[in-house]
């Protein structure tokens, strides 16, 4: 009879206090759970101490680092990456336990049901929205600072049963990360020696508009999903505004 595969589960931390312990608890049908912590400021580490799970300080310099660094400090047969405002499923459990111990597939995308303002978003890109977390160890690196990438040496697979996201809790929140990804988009673009031209700042946000409420299904969250939309096309024209600002300045 062949070994059953040991699963790791890691979260990656910095100041996660709301969330970390209803994280591990949705996570105990892992055989080992790393809270992997950059250094926060809050309750994070002492609660996930109390949880009983084990915690590992590393300095945060990007993501893409902060996931090889995850990896090259557990050993073991599969990781799972989860953030501190998700939580794992009973379904879930199951698929992957199953997935694991009988698919050849190095990686697996999971797919995320997001809460956003408390309500579940099922349009605008939002659903599934695969994120690739779950590998077998030593098959995968992550690339680029930012947006991070997961590189998997050998064939990926889907799965069926979704995380639960807690994301975006208020406009507050969800405002200030979109300022931050439109600094680091136009920064990209910036580096890409991509120039606006003045239809940008008019058809980008209708194409973002009409891809997220019309090609995204946008629509089947009724005024949520329109609002959403909306909310995105702004930030696309927000993002050639700072492009063009990078450039002035320069």
């Amino acid at each position: 009879m062949s070994q059953i595969p040991e699963l790791t589960a890691i979260i990656l931390t910095k100041n996660e206090a709301e969330h970390i312990q209803a994280c591990i608890e949705s996570l105990h049908w892992a055989d080992r759970i790393v809270v992997f912590d950059s250094h926060s400021q809050d309750q994070t580490v002492s609660l996930a101490r109390e949880m009983g799970v084990e915690v590992l300080l590393n300095p945060f310099e990007n993501y893409a680092q902060q996931r090889n660094d995850a990896l090259a400090a557990v050993q073991t047969d599969w990781v799972f990456f989860v953030d501190a405002d998700e939580r794992g499923t009973p379904e879930l459990a199951a698929e992957v336990r199953e997935v694991i111990a009988n698919r050849p597939e190095m990686g697996w995308y999971v797919p995320r049901h997001n809460y956003i303002f408390g309500r579940l978003t099922r349009g605008a890109g939002w659903y599934p929205d695969y994120q690739l977390r779950l590998f077998r160890h030593g098959r995968v690196r992550y690339e680029r600072p930012v947006h991070e990438v997961a590189v998997v040496d050998g064939e990926i697979g889907y799965l069926q049963n979704p995380l639960i996201h807690h994301n975006y809790r208020d406009l507050a929140q969800f405002h200030a990360k979109q300022r931050a990804y439109t600094n680091y988009d136009a920064s990209i673009l910036k580096a890409q020696g991509i120039r606006p031209r003045p239809h940008n700042f008019v058809l980008q946000p209708l194409r973002q508009f009409w891809w997220r409420f019309v090609t995204l299904k946008g629509y089947v969250d009724g005024w949520h999903g329109l609002r959403l939309s909306l909310y995105m096309a702004y930030y696309e024209w927000v993002k050639y505004r700072k492009l063009a600002w990078f450039w002035r300045k320069r």
